[in-house]
């Protein structure tokens, strides 16, 4: 083990820990000198993958902590603080050409102290880091680096820096950047003091997100203004709308762009084909462009061109699961076949290449492979030719997928349908076979096998849905396995918490909002999935759970920090969605759904605090917020309560009646399913006040369908049924 260059010698203790790392070697980073000998630092005692890539940089890194933060201040020197993620291409960059170079390496270990974080694992700091940084720089991104003062307060940021000036074109260099906030930091004090606390300031007064609205009147104004302010937010879609490719008219296109789902309930309420032509023309989009893994399946992060044809090749756990749940909704409203394929391929890929052996979901790939971006994925015309051998299936091919000696990708083209055609691709669908089945014997990108508590409520939801909406039960298998796993292992002990993470059987510190808001959100999708009561009640406990660990009864809505978490120099409360929901829509539709369920006030009154807060933020910008434009279009109504009872259990008259259900796009629904005078029917009843009441028929499965006051004749008929689903219940 090599001493790490400009840096004080470790103590004995940590020495001999990180030794034993050193010898078993598992998931720590490429590092060894040519003399066999190799640098170790304190990551290597981490359990994030992504810290344990940087176990072996010569860089003396400190994990977030006290201890880095009193290091600093003993030394009396800055902190640096790099903030990435395991299948971040330009963290990547930054580590080969600075983190893993001796003399960048050793002028930052003599003058600062070097932390890096997970922001998987602690978005919490990287919220606040960010949100500094966009006030600083004007931008953001990742790697993440932010210069801080010993009381963590940041004075500079940035993002990725060339190693030296010249590099990439750089007037100035991450070195030469170095150098000189480490001058200013001993020289200027006062100056990087009133740069720190100004931007402190701005932090703790903008970090909770201003003002609420006054609450007392929300319900009635959602029933009455939340259609306009959904129709607000579809109206920026069609000003942004790219009618070529679809999604936004954005140089880069992140599927989260253009909010889907939004667009299909405005349809649906509205008859507005426009809002629906937007949603199909960019899932068709998607679906033919180099974004989507033609031979897998599933989604690329994001697509680098208008186009979508050439993209960033990391795959990541909750871009899947959401694109799930956005195309099987597009199935159930247009029964376009190509958007089921795309639902069932994807599941197909989460469950091959995501799925953890206990069954739980993995985070994420990564888009290089070998040390370079897209090895794994591309193909020239030689290795098509190779596998696939001379025939006319295979010139087919060449040309259905763009496939050329010219590419459209340094290492040669990214499969993408040129004209697309249903009936050609399951042709070529032997052809697709063999390349994947050829392609499995290259290297693999990375893969992170960190659990996220979010990103699995995520799954949860997209296998529920998937499995419903298809009739596949294997994918309710999975959600079912999955919420096993995350209630099971991903407890905090003595507590009713969620823990953040579960990594090689070590726990993560305690879940944020989103962990807690996303798996409630699967567990209630489970639950109208299944008629299993304990997923509803597992739901509704961590519901409440959720409420005394992040509500703000004063404020309204929710922080992201629960009360036992860290307190960082400003507690954020989300109100903006990004490629993820913010943990507050989320919230904001499960407590809409559980009032309706439940009746109980106090979802009520979670929904009225939650509104009052978000409300001016999503009329000032309604597209900073779709997610929660689905909870406001749900409150909106009408919302279908709909029980489904049978005596006999899960019979073909009970399934009949769930297939005709979800089957069609009714989004603005509540769904319990059961045997009437069964145990389960009964424990259910003590929370669900709309199954009194019900009961079976003799014979036959029974729906009754309730809207508002109204509630049409309980049928066994499953036309009927769907009439109910559809229209007036006085016409069914």
């Amino acid at each position: 083990m090599r001493p790490l260059p400009g840096a004080e010698p470790f103590s004995v203790e940590l020495e001999a820990r990180l030794a034993r790392v050193s010898d078993d070697g598992r998931g720590v980073g490429e590092g060894t000198q040519p003399d066999g000998s190799a640098f170790v630092n304190r990551l290597a005692l981490e359990s994030s993958p992504y810290l344990r890539q940087h176990a072996r940089n010569p860089v003396n890194w400190f994990p977030w902590g006290d201890e880095a933060f009193a290091e600093a201040r003993r030394l009396q020197r800055p902190v640096f603080l790099s903030i990435g993620y395991s299948t971040c291409h330009w963290c990547h960059v930054m580590e080969e050409e600075s983190f893993s170079n001796e003399a960048i390496a050793a002028f930052l270990n003599a003058n600062y102290v070097a932390i890096k974080v997970d922001r998987e694992e602690r978005p919490d700091v990287d919220a606040v880091y960010m949100r500094a940084a966009m006030a600083m720089s004007g931008g953001g991104g990742w790697p993440l680096s932010v210069w801080l003062t010993e009381a963590r307060e940041p004075f500079f940021a940035g993002t990725y820096f060339p190693p030296r000036r010249g590099a990439r074109g750089a007037t100035i260099g991450f070195l030469e950047l170095l150098g000189e906030l480490a001058r200013v930091y001993r020289e200027e004090s006062p100056r990087v003091r009133q740069v720190a606390e100004e931007v402190v300031a701005m932090l703790r007064t903008n970090g909770n997100g201003g003002k609420a609205r006054a609450s007392g009147n929300m319900l009635s104004l959602v029933e009455r203004e939340g259609p306009a302010l959904v129709g607000a937010a579809v109206e920026a879609c069609r000003r942004g709308f790219d009618d070529r490719y679809g999604g936004l008219r954005v140089p880069q296109k992140f599927p989260s762009h253009l909010p889907i789902r939004l667009l299909l309930r405005h349809h649906q309420r509205t008859g507005d084909a426009d809002a629906l032509r937007m949603a199909m023309r960019t899932l068709e989009a998607m679906a033919a462009g180099g974004i989507y893994d033609h031979l897998a399946g599933g989604f690329h992060r994001y697509a680098t061109d208008e186009a979508w044809r050439v993209p960033h090749f990391e795959k990541m756990l909750y871009d899947n699961a959401l694109l799930v749940v956005a195309y099987a909704e597009a199935y159930q409203l247009t029964k376009h076949p190509p958007l089921a394929r795309v639902v069932r391929e994807t599941c197909d890929e989460l469950l091959a290449t995501f799925a953890s052996p206990e069954g739980a979901f993995f985070s994420a790939t990564d888009a290089d492979a070998e040390g370079e971006e897209g090895k794994y994925f591309v193909w020239t015309e030689a290795e098509v030719r190779a596998v696939l051998g001379s025939s006319t299936d295979t010139e087919s091919f060449l040309r259905y997928f763009g496939v050329s000696n010219e590419g459209g990708f340094e290492l040669g083209s990214v499969l993408a349908e040129i004209r697309p055609d249903e009936e050609m691709r399951q042709r070529l669908a032997p052809a697709r076979a063999k390349l994947l089945q050829a392609r499995r014997t290259r290297v693999p990108p990375f893969r992170d096998e960190k659990i996220l508590a979010a990103w699995n409520g995520l799954a949860i939801s997209a296998f529920a849905v998937a499995g419903r909406t298809l009739g596949e039960r294997r994918f309710v298998d999975a959600a079912v396995i999955a919420a096993d796993f995350v209630l099971g292992r991903m407890r905090a002990p003595g507590s009713g918490m969620l823990v953040r993470s579960h990594v090689r059987g070590r726990r993560g510190g305690p879940g944020y909002l989103e962990d807690h808001a996303f798996v409630v959100a699967g567990l209630l999708d489970l639950f109208e999935t299944t008629g299993e009561p304990r997923w509803f009640l597992e739901a509704r406990a961590l519901a409440l759970t959720t409420e005394e660990q992040f509500g703000d009864p004063d404020g309204g809505g929710w922080f992201s920090t629960g009360r036992v978490h860290e307190h960082l120099i400003s507690r954020q409360r989300p109100s903006h969605d990004g490629a993820e929901p913010a943990g507050s829509s989320v919230a904001l539709l499960n407590a809409a759904r559980l009032a309706v369920l439940t009746g109980e006030p106090t979802w009520s009154d979670v929904l009225v605090r939650g509104l009052a807060f978000l409300w001016p933020r999503i009329e000032e910008q309604p597209l900073s917020l779709a997610e929660a434009l689905i909870a406001i279009d749900f409150q909106a109504g009408p919302v279908h309560e709909i029980v489904l009872a049978s005596a006999h259990g899960a019979d073909e008259s009970l399934q009949s009646l769930r297939r005709r259900l979800f089957e069609s796009f009714c989004p603005r629904k509540v769904v319990v399913s059961g045997v009437p005078g069964s145990a389960a029917w009964r424990e259910l009843a003590e929370r669900i006040p709309m199954l009194l009441g019900r009961e079976g028929l003799p014979e036959k499965a029974v729906a009754y369908v309730c809207v508002g006051q109204a509630c049409g004749v309980p049928t066994d008929d499953p036309e009927v049924f769907s009439r109910q689903l559809g229209g007036s219940l006085a016409n069914a």
